[in-house]
């Protein structure tokens, strides 16, 4: 805000985008495209809307009224003081059909995602740079590890405030309302798809196949739909945040060890919620909820690189032989590692996904950790890797 004319808080519906606004600038003038007088006005004629603002404004759920970004556009070419229009949005401007204006070097976008463990615990989130820093040293510590039913409820939990706020049953009454509201308007708003509902279904059928490499064939067989439906519903399911794609890695960008990514719902909680698993079935539905887990920690070390490093880039790691690594972690050319395990027991090897993936890299390969339930951080038997418990990524 003080050094470029036009910012875009963009993340999920209830994520705290509007609230963060109004926090950080409670004097300034808010309009939310929510409200219909305001959205009809601004599509009707939005070169008279933005003419009728003040200087500085706040618009929110910006995506609702794409014909507004080109009057944006000329306003500030008149106009480069920095500041000067905060946009909210509930999806991805950049990925929208509708766009035709960039804003390209007037516009940065800031990503709000639901809360990570360390803002919900208000600790300081600093695992990823003490991970990027090779500030991991090992340890033994004093506290416990948390017990089986504290992860798991953290892990159907999520990051969304307003559940938090609730009893598992009602939070799982919310995540169901939520996505029938974003099925029944905003799926439409920022897509051309005719049925608004099959992107519903796709998102439930995801939701059990979470953590999983995408496979747009079996979901279109399942759901009955095209291969290229599933593929386009999927998008669409991106700009909204509901879903990510964790793209491969490849030591070279032209050649792919594998092609299919691997989908996540971006928050645990609602996948939980999709995929009909509770809190107790940790020991009993091990393998979904392993699945979960790795959404889970995926989505801390998104949200850290947030304040952390920007330019951190997350993939996953599979050959043909099967070695995997959940998630690999990139910064130009230096490579991390993170493998995630339920155990209370690390084992005393890195396995053989991280091993290869140091042999692929090379000199690059800064480091390993396979996150586990346990209370110290241990050496492993390869040279830079560490058991690291899942724990420090949010009281360390």
């Amino acid at each position: 805000m003080s050094d470029t004319p036009v910012v875009c808080l963009a993340g999920p519906r209830q994520s705290g985008k509007t609230t963060l606004a109004r926090v950080l600038l409670p004097e300034r003038y808010v309009v939310s495209l929510d409200h219909p007088p305001y959205l009809d006005a601004a599509s009707a004629d939005p070169a008279g809307f933005v003419a009728s603002l003040p200087r500085e404004v706040t618009i929110d759920e910006i995506q609702r009224a794409p014909g507004l970004l080109p009057v944006i556009k000329l306003s500030v070419d008149t106009d480069r003081r920095p500041g000067r229009f905060l946009l909210t949005g509930s999806a991805d401007l950049l990925l929208l059909p509708s766009v035709t204006e960039s804003l390209a070097g007037r516009m940065e976008v800031v990503r709000l995602m639901p809360l990570s463990e360390s803002e919900k615990d208000r600790q300081p989130g600093h695992f990823l740079r003490d991970f990027l820093t090779g500030q991991l040293l090992p340890s033994l510590r004093p506290r416990t590890a948390p017990t089986v039913p504290e992860l798991a409820a953290r892990l159907v939990a999520g990051g969304y405030p307003e559940p938090l706020t609730r009893t598992p049953a009602r939070a799982r009454q919310w995540h169901r309302q939520y996505v029938r509201s974003i099925v029944d308007r905003d799926v439409l708003d920022v897509s051309n798809v005719r049925v608004a509902d099959q992107a519903g279904r796709l998102l439930e059928l995801v939701a059990v196949r979470n953590g999983e490499l995408f496979n747009a064939s079996g979901l279109a067989r399942d759901l009955g739909l095209h291969r290229e439906t599933v593929s386009e519903y999927v998008s669409v399911l991106e700009r909204l945040f509901l879903v990510r794609r964790l793209l491969p890695w490849h030591r070279n960008p032209g050649k792919r060890l594998v092609k299919a990514p691997k989908i996540h719902l971006i928050d645990s909680g609602l996948a939980a919620t999709l995929a009909q698993l509770s809190a107790a079935e940790w020991l009993t539905k091990r393998q979904r909820m392993g699945h979960l887990l790795e959404s889970f920690v995926v989505h801390q070390f998104v949200t850290q690189a947030g304040w952390t490093e920007p330019d951190v880039r997350f993939w996953h790691y599979r050959d043909k032989d099967g070695r995997e690594v959940d998630l690999v972690i990139t910064l130009g050319s230096r490579t991390w590692g993170v493998e995630v395990k339920a155990a209370s027991s690390p084992g005393r090897s890195a396995g053989p996904g991280l091993r290869r993936l140091a042999a692929l890299c090379g000199g690059d390969f800064e480091a390993g950790i396979v996150l586990y339930n346990g209370s110290d951080i241990l050496p492993l038997a390869e040279e830079k890797m560490l058991a690291v418990p899942l724990r420090e990524l949010w009281a360390r």
